[in-house]
């Protein structure tokens, strides 16, 4: 018997026993225990497997697994999507019923691969929110709306494709291209937000028309309310509701000029535009501000204009009896004209001028003979002061010299002094102690700048004394009171300490205090020489001058003055000349020294 034969038989005669009680060939040769999910196909091999043909096995599979087999069909989801391999090269069974047939990792996976890939804020979302436990992943729907229904505020209305305006990347941002409906946001529209138009999720039912979303606008304080009807677009545009694009003055009969151009419009159009005509004239809209009560008619336009109702217009004042000129030019008119009434006015200065009239009508009624229009209160130019008896020059013309600081009666001018003194007692510094002729030394050129000749007194001012201010030595305004002698004003100035009496000319002189000049040889009989040079008086000269005199007496002998300097004590006498000489007292004589002799 063949070596074959005979090992088929030795197989057989194993297998007899347990072919008894298994139901096929193919379950006895099973490599072991399916998973959970195929275990009802445990003893049925033919469900997956066909004898000979490997290649049979995903077709099975595909016929088990059908949403699986469309898919790799039609090359759609995660198996359509794959390069085509056995289906055993990533699921194998035979492994025990807890085996993992599908060995899969939810974060893992790359959704690229799927028929939905993760863009945007769906990176970020986890994958409970759109896939539900028990369900396949592929069973996740991939439309927007099954994962947004509650998100849609427009709650159905605009339709489940969510994509056409909202993004991946923001839920809240929307793409809308709004230039493709009836609609196309222009001008201001376009930074409008949604919810300014559409009050509600039904995009559908929003007006087209202004009035729909601007009737707030127009029913407003400000607005129209109603009065210019519903047709916005005729005056107002997109770019901006403010202001009007309504050309008054192409699309009507009035132009609008001056102040015309800032009026509102529901200023002259108190009415609907379509039942009430405005009239054209001044008349109709400013009949109010007619304070002349018609005396004047109805042409408003010859006075007044556009630019401003209160501008004094186009009115030619010189074209009546009574020209403007001067002051008059600048003056209101109701400061003349006080009632509406123009035409009752007075001409005469007095009428207007009655409150100014300081004479109280002393000096009659014609105020032009020294008034002007140019300045009621200078009467410059027309009343003539150099025809009276005291000609105004100098300080006296000047302007700040007023009319009332001479003529103290307002009411009558003629009495005026024409003496200095009466007008100018207070500015008498010397109380009266000079006299009533202030002329004599004062002019009208200037008060404080006087003309005295000092040269015409008994004090002649020389040297310094001419450049010294006059309270420097007058001290008060009475200056005759002034000293004369040097001491009475350079008493500080003395400091010799009356050593040498008040006669300080006899050193001094007028032009400095400091350069002074005493001959002692000539003066005196003690010439100065040797180092007595060199001695300041006040070292010889210790007491006080008597009076009237230069000097107090001093003695003529050495001693007098150098007692304190004889070192012998009197030892040698008081002729000190004998050993000492006037060049130096420390140096004796040679003579002395040569001899040897005592003094």
């Amino acid at each position: 018997m063949a070596r074959w034969l005979r090992a088929l038989l030795a197989v057989a005669a194993m297998l007899v026993p347990a072919l008894l009680h298994a139901q096929s060939l193919e379950s006895v040769l099973s490599p072991g225990r399916l998973t959970a999910s195929h275990a009802k196909w445990e003893d049925e091999c033919r469900s997956c497997h066909v004898p000979f043909d490997r290649a049979a096995q995903d077709r099975l599979c595909a016929d088990c697994h059908k949403d699986i087999g469309r898919d790799m069909r039609e090359r759609t989801g995660f198996h359509g999507r794959q390069k085509a391999q056995p289906c055993r090269a990533c699921h194998t069974d035979h492994k025990g019923r807890e085996a993992r047939i599908v060995a899969f990792e939810p974060k893992q996976f790359d959704h690229t691969q799927a028929d939905f890939a993760l863009r945007g804020k769906h990176r970020q979302t986890d994958c409970a929110k759109c896939h539900e436990t028990g369900k396949k992943y592929s069973a996740a729907p991939a439309d927007c709306n099954a994962c947004h229904r509650k998100d849609d505020v427009h709650k159905g209305s605009l339709g489940a494709k969510c994509a056409s305006c909202h993004g991946e990347s923001s839920w809240k941002e929307t793409t809308f291209d709004h230039g493709s409906t009836r609609f196309a946001l222009t001008g201001k529209h376009a930074d409008a937000r949604c919810d300014a138009c559409h009050k509600t999720g039904a995009y559908k039912e929003t007006p087209r028309a202004c009035y729909g979303c601007h009737k707030g606008d127009d029913q407003a304080a400000k607005g129209h309310q109603g009065r210019f009807g519903e047709k916005c677009d005729s005056c107002h545009g997109d770019r901006g509701w403010k202001p009007s694009s309504f050309n008054h003055d192409t699309d009507t009969k009035y132009a609008l000029r001056g102040q015309h151009r800032q009026a509102r419009c529901n200023d002259c159009h108190t009415g609907p535009v379509a039942r009430v005509k405005l009239g054209t004239d001044c008349w109709a809209c400013h009949q109010k501000d007619d304070k002349h009560k018609e005396t004047l008619g109805r042409d408003c336009g010859s006075c007044h204009t556009e630019r401003d109702w209160k501008e004094k217009a186009k009115f030619d004042h010189d074209k009546t009896e009574f020209p403007l000129l001067g002051a008059h030019a600048s003056t209101r008119c109701d400061a003349c004209h006080t009632s509406k009434v123009f035409n009752e006015a007075p001409k005469a200065c007095i009428g207007c001028h009655r409150k100014d009239d300081r004479h109280e009508g002393t000096l009659g009624t014609d105020c032009a003979a020294c008034h002007g229009e140019r300045d009621w209160k200078s009467t410059a130019g027309r009343f003539d002061h150099a025809r009276t008896r005291f000609p105004l020059r100098n300080a006296h013309a000047a302007a700040k010299v007023a009319c009332k600081d001479c003529h103290r009666d307002a009411k009558s001018y003629r009495p005026a002094p024409l003496d200095c003194l009466s007008c100018h007692r207070k500015d008498d510094k010397h109380e009266g102690q000079l006299g009533a002729k202030c002329e004599s030394c004062h002019s009208d050129a200037s008060w404080k700048n006087a003309r005295f000749d000092h040269a015409a007194t008994r004090f002649v001012l020389l040297g310094r004394h001419a450049a010294v201010e006059c309270k420097a030595c007058h001290k008060s305004a009475r200056y005759t009171d002034a000293p004369r002698e040097c001491i009475g004003c350079h008493r500080k100035d003395d400091k010799h300490r009356q050593v040498f009496g008040e006669k300080c000319e006899s050193c001094h002189n007028a032009r400095a205090w400091t350069l002074w000049d005493f001959d002692h040889t000539k003066r005196t009989r003690w010439p100065l020489d040797g180092g007595h040079r060199r001695v300041a008086c006040a070292d010889c000269h210790v007491r006080p001058a008597p009076g009237g005199k230069l000097a107090a007496p001093l003695a003529d002998t050495c001693v007098a003055c150098h007692r304190k300097d004889d070192v012998h004590d009197g030892g040698f006498g008081t002729r000190c000349e004998q050993c000492h000489g006037v060049e130096k007292w420390k140096k004796v004589s040679n003579r002395v020294m040569r001899s040897g002799a005592t003094p």
